[in-house]
């Protein structure tokens, strides 16, 4: 039986392998972490089950994250209600749409800020490094009341929090208890005061730790993947610097487009009886729903192996779906449109540095770049 996660490859797009597979077989038996037997999910509509239905439990899975940390230190992605319920309730204030658009204003003035000191670089610029990266690190930080100061480390101890073998697990034990420490000095100022109420102590820490990996990591990872894949469609990055009306539509399709998946999704045990892809399942059966899959189902997308910016219809599974979609999905899409936006329009001439190594994210829960060498070109003041 094939082993999952698959091997991992540079670049942005499905393995064709992989898509092929996806699309002979709406459930692929495979083996797990811990040599467990798993179906992987693939089909739009199945995963969108998988994801909404109370049948499929993350919370009955215990063998083990498909990442380095332990579900201990998971607030929200490896539990079931109520407990996801009560404690999503009490960060999803800060993360509304309308949250997000009273921070963007000065979500675009950070960009704007990062691109100057970029610009005063000499020579090709690591465009992970000097812009891609902070933005998201420093959103988070300032939406959680964190000092931009200590946003460095938080980076170091993500990093490693993020392995999917990358790191040794002593390594990962050790961020993990350093994170959490940081957090716990914490307790009680700006914005983990405003959980007290309703989470523990220890449910506060974990919960600031995971946002500083979602808001921080998730966005940063995925930015870097688009950012790559505009580098190198000429035809497309040209579009958008000549109409940059089009971004929004460009940021939904990266988001269906990009391959961000490093494990694939959490496994989910079937509580009951039920029938998934037209397969009656017993309860018990694990399964892994993968997005990334998902958001290639030809039932969905028309020519989905096609990057599209005229899709009338993007119902993309980039976020997730049902009670474990993304919490601060609108404050990453404002952040990509304003990354993307300010990028090309305050350097159209943008190109990759000749000979510049890319250097792809390996072994990591998501996928990315950690380097990304550019030519900024001519700049044009905002």
């Amino acid at each position: 039986m094939t082993r999952f996660p698959f091997e991992s490859r540079p670049g942005v797009a499905l393995d064709p392998e992989q898509a092929a597979l996806f699309r002979r077989a709406a459930l692929v038996p495979v083996r797990i972490r811990g040599n467990h037997p798993a179906l992987l999910v693939t089909g739009h509509a199945d995963v969108r089950t998988v994801l909404s239905d109370p049948r499929f439990s993350r919370q009955q899975w215990h063998g083990g994250t498909m990442f380095a940390r332990s579900p201990d230190t998971l607030a929200l992605a490896t539990t079931d209600p109520p407990l996801h319920t009560r404690r999503r309730r009490t960060v999803q204030a800060a993360f509304t749409h309308r949250a997000a658009e009273a921070d963007r204003p000065w979500i675009e003035r950070l960009a704007e800020d990062l691109l100057d000191e970029a610009a005063a670089k000499p020579g090709p610029v690591d465009l992970v490094a000097a812009y891609l990266r902070p933005l998201p690190y420093l959103v988070i930080a300032r939406i959680m009341g964190t000092p931009a100061g200590d946003v460095d480390q938080l980076v170091a101890w993500t990093d490693v929090m993020m392995s999917a073998g990358r790191c040794e697990p002593d390594e990962v034990t050790a961020a993990t208890a350093a994170m959490h420490g940081y957090f716990r000095e914490r307790l009680g100022t700006g914005f983990l005061s405003s959980l007290a109420p309703a989470l523990s102590e220890q449910e506060i820490v974990v919960m600031a730790a995971g946002l500083v990996m979602a808001g921080g990591d998730a966005t940063a990872s995925h930015l870097s993947s688009c950012v790559h894949h505009l580098l190198h469609d000429d035809e497309l990055r040209g579009t958008l610097v000549e109409r940059p009306e089009l971004i929004p539509a460009a940021v939904e399709e990266l988001l269906r487009w990009v391959w961000f998946a490093g494990t694939g999704g959490q496994p989910h045990v079937l509580l009951a009886d039920a029938e998934l892809a037209g397969v009656p399942l017993p309860a018990g059966q694990v399964v892994v729903p993968l997005t990334d899959a998902a958001n290639r189902d030809p039932a969905v997308f028309p020519d989905p192996d096609e990057f599209r910016l005229d899709r009338p219809a993007n119902p993309h599974l980039g976020f997730g779906h049902g009670r474990h979609m993304c919490v601060g999905a609108p404050h990453a899409r404002v952040q990509l449109r304003t990354a993307i936006g300010a990028l090309l329009r305050r350097f159209p001439d943008l190109r990759p540095a000749s000979g510049g190594a890319d250097e792809w994210r390996d072994k990591m829960f998501l996928r990315g770049l950690w380097r990304l060498p550019v030519h900024l070109g001519s700049p044009v003041r905002p």
